[in-house]
């Protein structure tokens, strides 16, 4: 679980990432869980875009996204959200 200045730190990381993975009509499925399971295990933080054809909402997608893989929410705002997950290979991410 993230404290709030933890959160806050990441949400100023996350605002100049740009969005690398979308969420369409499909949903949330295992090909798409794979995919951010390997970008989180690269990257730690990650911004995510719903498509305005998905039949899930940004929170919903985040929710669903965040308990599958063991990832903390950072931040969801309008159709984009932005989760975090520690590397478990080489962290790069200093929490304060």
């Amino acid at each position: 679980m993230l404290t709030g200045k933890q959160r806050s730190y990441l949400r100023s990381l996350g605002n100049n990432i740009e969005s690398i993975l979308q969420i369409g009509k499909n949903g949330v499925d295992e090909a798409l869980l794979k995919q951010v399971d390997e970008a989180l295990e690269a990257r730690e933080i990650i911004k995510c875009n719903v498509l305005k054809n998905s039949l899930l909402t940004a929170r919903e997608a985040c929710d669903i996204i965040c308990e599958a893989l063991g990832a903390e929410p950072v931040q969801v705002i309008g159709n984009r959200f932005i989760i975090y997950r520690p590397s478990k290979e080489k962290p790069s991410i200093k929490l304060p």
